[in-house]
């Protein structure tokens, strides 16, 4: 089923060819002036050089060819050589009912689905997430969601950050407060204890004290240095300790990504990507890519292009150890090998934007990545507080993302006892699933690679561009359908019939757009595209809610053409916060 500006555009191009006219100039788009049409061309104007005509001439020659056209309600030349459209309404309900008619709404397969891998998450282990996770979790979830819709296989990769120095950090610090741990003599060969010698809790704990020892004492930054340099060289004990670390952070993580509706496919980490590291720098050695630069190994990715400089991508530093230009060179590697991919994308602050220009040069200049297979870079800007600073504590410290949900959970909690009298276990059920949406909206229906404000009070608001306002709407319709359904009436077939009202043909101009919006979202990695596109259809139904005496209707078959329009705007919306990675309750 075509996009519905593409059938309008269709019709204008057959006029403009009717009309003696390239097709080409017969582009449609949304009108600027809703006030005047509902659809607009300006190919007419663009024609004048090509044809020596004045527009107008060009613009009524193209309306007269589509006087009688099936799709048009009004075709009409207006100077200086504007065409402006409205649709038939008859034209109108068929296209709702093909896509009610569509478990897709009308959206069709790709015909060659893409095998992508995406990169989101990227939380260090052995530490709490904090609110700098928030966004690559739910816009990476949100693509990931959208790009599956459009019939695309993904695979979602947390890829932990578990090879670096914290991992030596943590292990010195250990070795400090526990130094007759099996894993420290080097001359054991037996096996190793099953449990961990830590809880989460310790281990969240050891990090930061190691870290803040390291900033001050150069011989202990020294030994978790070197530390680090055996773990990566295999050293038997502090692989079996990198294990217990993995099991303990991974179990508390899916804890943490799970209460904002997020999963992977794969929860891999960069150690993963160890095993690859030493045959990658043989290579890049043996082809002449890379060299040594004052002891370091590095591979140069200027181009003569570029407009600012653009250092040599570092593959191993001056000591031998690897980085993490290392090891996410190695990591495309094996996901090339074990997937071929047909895009490989990341979700991450798009502070790390240089990080990955040399490495994507890399992986095309030492053929890591075949042509074939896109390299995608997905930034997105910072979370931040009402004084326009990344988002802190209320003391100045960073927030874990467990406390900004649950002071979410507890504002929305506090909303529903003032205004329902809903039981307390459902009252507090229903609070949690209202404050994802508003975390999530609040975050989505931003530009990913812009800024912005965490405001509480905003997002967890039931006016306005908001998340509980999208479900608001969903619940209103919900309770609507349970209403006619108390009443003895069935939906059953369901048909739209065409509309003869103003709130009724604007709720189907707001539904039609469905397939533009999600290939848009996902032609550009923008889930507010599907924000934008949902917020102003809950606007379209609430008008038409408003408007319209739905359940008191005695005409038998409007009220079905009403019901049958009012459970398609129903499943769209609820499609689209499924995109979304949220959901509404069934009362609020």
């Amino acid at each position: 089923m075509k996009e519905l500006i593409e059938l309008i555009t269709d019709e204008v191009k057959a006029g403009f060819t009717k009309a003696g006219l390239d097709a080409s100039y017969g582009r449609v788009t949304v009108s600027n002036r809703p006030d005047l049409c509902e659809y607009q061309c300006n190919g007419a104007m663009a024609a004048a050089k090509q044809y020596h005509k004045a527009p107008i001439v060009m613009a009524e020659a193209v309306a007269e060819q589509l006087k009688d056209s099936e799709v048009f309600s009004k075709a009409e030349a207006v100077k200086p050589g504007f065409l402006n459209f409205d649709l038939k309404p008859e034209f109108l309900a068929d296209y709702a009912n093909g896509m009610a008619g569509d478990d897709h709404f009308g959206l069709e397969a790709p015909e060659k689905p893409l095998t992508i891998i995406l990169d989101y998450g990227g939380p260090n282990v052995a530490k709490p997430l904090h609110v700098g996770h928030l966004r690559s979790a739910v816009i990476g979830e949100s693509i990931k969601r959208i790009a599956r819709f459009m019939g695309h296989k993904v695979i979602g990769d947390v890829h932990l950050g578990d090879w670096g120095l914290q991992m030596g950090l943590i292990i010195t610090e250990l070795h400090e407060r526990k130094p007759d741990l099996v894993y420290f003599d080097e001359n054991y060969t037996g096996e190793y204890p099953k449990e961990p010698p830590f809880t989460i809790s310790e281990l969240e704990e050891i990090y930061p004290c190691a870290s803040g020892k390291s900033k001050e004492d150069e011989a202990y930054h020294e030994k978790a240095l070197e530390a680090t340099n055996e773990l990566q060289k295999g050293r038997r004990g502090y692989q079996a300790l990198l294990k217990h670390i993995m099991d303990v952070s991974v179990t508390d993580l899916k804890k943490n990504y799970e209460k904002l509706n997020v999963s992977f496919d794969l929860w891999k980490g960069e150690s993963d990507a160890a095993p690859y590291i030493p045959d990658m720098v043989a290579d890049m050695k043996a082809k002449g890519y890379a060299y040594e630069s004052d002891g370091a190994l590095v591979v140069d990715v200027k181009e003569d292009s570029d407009k600012k400089e653009i250092p040599p991508c570092m593959i191993l530093k001056s000591d031998g150890a690897a980085l993490y230009n290392t090891t996410d060179l190695a990591t495309m590697i094996w996901r090339v090998k074990d997937y071929n991919p047909d895009r490989i994308a990341y979700v991450v602050d798009k502070r790390q934007e240089l990080h990955f220009i040399q490495c994507f040069r890399t992986a095309r200049k030492c053929g890591i990545v075949p042509d074939s297979c896109g390299l995608d870079f997905i930034g997105f800007g910072t979370m931040n507080g009402k004084d326009g600073k990344p988002f802190k504590t209320r003391e100045g410290g960073v927030m874990r993302l467990s406390t900004l949900i649950a002071d979410v959970d507890e504002k929305m909690y506090e909303k529903i006892k003032e205004n329902n009298e809903l039981p307390e276990d459902e009252a507090k059920t229903t609070a949690n699933t209202i404050a994802l949406a508003a975390i999530k909206y609040g975050d989505l229906s931003n530009q990913p690679s812009k800024d912005y404000i965490f405001d509480i009070d905003k997002f967890t608001s039931f006016e306005g561009n908001t998340g509980p306002y999208i479900l608001y709407t969903i619940v209103r319709m919900k309770s609507i359908i349970r209403k006619y359904e108390a009443a003895g009436k069935k939906l059953g077939s369901l048909h739209i019939l065409k509309p003869e009202t103003e709130s009724e043909r604007s709720l189907l101009l707001a539904l039609a757009p469905f397939q533009d919006a999600v290939h848009s979202a996902y032609d550009d990695n923008m889930p507010n595209r599907i924000c934008q596109y949902i917020y102003e259809l809950s606007n379209a139904f609430n008008h038409f809610y408003h408007e319209t005496k739905i359940l008191a209707c005695e005409d038998e078959n409007k009220q079905k053409s009403y019901m049958s329009l009012l459970s398609l705007t129903l499943r769209v919306l609820e499609t689209g916060i499924d995109l979304l990675g949220f959901e509404a309750p069934e009362r609020m």
